[in-house]
């Protein structure tokens, strides 16, 4: 895996087992991991949108509804999720599935699933890189001083000084290399972090 597809994981488990073993196969497959015991504790670190995926056991308490949040939630990508389960079943938003008990080589098979997704939904929203200071505006006609940090199909990426609410819209004029005009934008605020850099679709 190359730097800049550096993926990031949440293993949503209270089972020692299942998070020693997937902490294992992540770093196999160099993706950094974080352990959150409840679904309550990932349902907060997902709304910042730098989780790529979700290891979730399906036995934690409130997976359900972690579930739901994470097809609901407006994130400007979807994170691939994978369900530990005592038993086959199909779970709306799950895209990989593995079987408790879980082993070093069942989850490296499912993982390497999961890993094909990722990859493929990461070339989906490549982001090209982009240095350029501009003047946004936002919906109460406020001025912002903002840097267009990365520009792609599937949004754009932006430092400011100011920590700005998720659900608000920016308006603001690019110029592209070999491009004569400027180009208009309107972004929605998708994730935020508190460095300053930001996620908008």
């Amino acid at each position: 895996m190359t730097p800049e597809m550096a993926f990031e994981c949440l293993v949503v488990s209270p089972d020692p087992a299942v998070f020693n073993i997937m902490d294992r196969v992540l770093r196999d497959f160099s993706i950094s991991a974080n352990l959150c015991p409840n679904a309550s504790t990932a349902a907060a670190l997902l709304v910042e949108g730098s989780t790529d995926l979700v290891v979730i056991d399906l036995e934690a308490r409130n997976s359900s509804e972690l579930l739901r949040q994470i097809q609901e939630t407006r994130l400007w990508q979807m994170p691939t999720v994978l369900a530990v389960s005592e038993t086959d079943c199909v779970v709306p938003g799950v895209h990989v599935a593995l079987r408790k008990p879980v082993t070093p080589e069942s989850g490296a098979s499912s993982l390497k699933t999961a890993y094909t997704r990722m990859v493929r939904d990461y070339r989906k929203h490549t982001r090209f890189a982009f240095n350029d200071p501009v003047v946004a505006t936002d919906e109460n006609d406020q001025t912002l001083n903002v840097v267009v940090t990365n520009i792609g199909e599937g949004g754009v990426g932006l430092t400011c000084k100011e920590r700005l609410a998720i659900g608000s819209v920016l308006s603001l004029r690019v110029r592209l290399p070999d491009l004569e005009n400027e180009i208009p934008i309107a972004v929605r605020v998708l994730w935020n972090r508190q460095y300053g850099a930001a996620g908008y679709h």
